[in-house]
């Protein structure tokens, strides 16, 4: 079967975007959070949409009309401030060596971009991954150093190889950033063997 690794971080929304379209591309996914404004920092990438207002006016708008497009909910939730993101990165690569990285993903970004639910701690996470199916408790010590050393390997891995931002695909070797980047993806896929 194809293969595409989906590189994200939860605070990305066209990270949500996109993954709402992965399931009509005809491939496996591979799941790998990483914390996008540590990997911007290892490459010397600055985050625009949050220094730039006139970019995140923007934004604001090109965020509603993809999500019109691909007719999918956007909302972002009104607690984003005060989101525990380490620990739900924590979680994502917990639930990604259990196999259950795409309930997970949809789950957390679902309450991240689509939901008012309470994501400011590491028990909210563990509710929202309880609420599709995942035993919260299952996944460990969410702020143990173990963890936290995982995603610091993680993000020197994705620098590595060139990640500068989410969302970020590989088909093979080629990489494509952006969730309107996905249709070149398709064509990737296609012309694997």
């Amino acid at each position: 079967m194809r293969s595409l690794e989906f590189h994200f971080d939860f605070r990305s929304p066209y990270s949500y975007l996109a993954l709402t379209r992965l399931p009509l591309l005809d491939a496996e996914i591979d799941y790998r959070p990483f914390d996008v404004l540590d990997v911007m920092g290892k490459v010397g990438n600055v985050p625009t949409s949050v220094t730039c207002q006139a970019k995140r006016r923007y934004l604001q708008q090109d965020l509603r009309r993809w999500a019109m497009h691909y007719q999918v909910p956007i909302a972002p939730n009104p607690g984003m401030a005060n989101m525990d993101t380490r620990a739900m990165l924590h979680a994502m690569l917990a639930a990604r060596r259990k196999g259950l990285a795409a309930t997970a993903a949809s789950a957390l970004f679902k309450a991240v971009w689509a939901s008012q639910v309470p994501i400011a701690s590491e028990g909210d996470i563990a509710s929202i991954l309880e609420g599709a199916g995942i035993d919260g408790a299952a996944l460990g010590d969410l702020g143990s150093a173990e963890a936290a050393a995982e995603l610091a390997a993680v993000n020197a891995e994705a620098a590595e190889r060139g990640i500068f931002g989410a969302p970020t695909f590989f088909v093979g070797e080629q990489q494509f950033f952006g969730n309107d980047r996905l249709e070149f993806v398709a064509a990737a896929l296609e012309a694997q063997p």
